[in-house]
């Protein structure tokens, strides 16, 4: 795992205590598209279950992480496809 998917990986850890975390750089699938370099670690999909979404909606569950992620994101994190489920609705 790179410099930038351990500090997603420990700040969605430290933030959202999930019950299931699953960070997967997508980059090299976006080679020759905006935001790509070369190296990687710009493009991720990220699968988080926590209890921390319990009672928001898609949308306020995704501005939690990318609150969370604000460092990276300004960064140069291009992209994050996220999936944010409570422990619930993880099947």
């Amino acid at each position: 795992m790179g410099a930038v998917a351990n500090a997603i990986d420990n700040k969605l850890r430290t933030r959202f205590a999930p019950t299931r975390l699953n960070i997967e750089d997508e980059s090299s699938r976006h080679r020759g598209h905006s935001g790509y370099r070369e190296g990687g670690e710009s493009h991720f999909r990220v699968e988080i279950v926590s209890a921390a979404f319990e009672g928001k909606n898609r949308v306020a569950r995704q501005r939690l992480v990318y609150e969370a992620l604000k460092d990276e994101l300004a960064a140069g994190l291009h992209a994050l496809a996220l999936t944010t489920l409570t422990p619930g609705e993880d099947k």
